[in-house]
């Protein structure tokens, strides 16, 4: 009895060992999950409530996300789908990239203090809680996929929001053909 007692608690507390080191990456990822859910959802309306409509940009985060106010001046955070423009910043795991800053101020100086009109897809969120939508100037001009065209952005659709994929893949190649921001020759020699 003696001897099987010593094989499972040396089996048990080998296990014990193995798995301790594990137990501890797991809970920094979820505390890492758990800040990126505050970090986002802080100050941010429900998104239930949210629906396609007139908005007021308040603020441009980089070349594809930025916050916009309703009617109720409820603050709402939005991701531009379709496309993925370079990081302006060092920003939580994600590393500043190349043409990145001149991408936000791009959609900085291309959205803040605008009103825009949202349009959603199938998904209305991603995995960080932002609320994902098309969106438009009051002139009818296509932002997600003016951004593209111009260079400051390229093609990234995930399904199942893939509705304007082909006019996307279309604005990149225009913006690859005329060397056109983060496609022109200095940006990518």
């Amino acid at each position: 009895m003696n001897s099987t007692y010593r094989k499972w608690s040396f089996v048990f507390n080998s296990l014990l060992l193995i798995s301790s080191p594990l137990v501890g990456c797991q809970s920094k990822s979820e505390d890492y999950k758990q800040k990126m859910l505050r970090f986002s959802s802080s100050e941010i309306t429900d998104n239930s409530s949210v629906s396609e409509g007139i908005y007021r940009v308040t603020k441009v985060s980089d070349g594809d996300t930025f916050w916009c106010k309703d009617d109720r001046e409820q603050r709402i955070k939005i991701r531009l789908i379709g496309i993925d423009a370079p990081e302006p910043r060092n920003y939580f795991r994600k590393k500043e990239q190349a043409f990145g800053r001149e991408a936000s101020k791009y959609v900085t100086d291309l959205l803040l203090h605008n009103t825009i009109k949202l349009k959603f897809d199938v998904d209305s969120l991603d995995q960080y809680g932002r609320t994902l939508a098309y969106a438009y100037l009051i002139d009818g001009t296509f932002i997600n996929e003016k951004i593209v065209k111009d260079g400051y952005a390229i093609l990234m659709t995930i399904a199942p929001n893939v509705k304007y994929e082909q006019r996307f893949q279309e604005a990149q190649q225009y913006a690859r053909q005329k060397g056109l921001g983060l496609w022109s020759k200095n940006i990518t020699e």
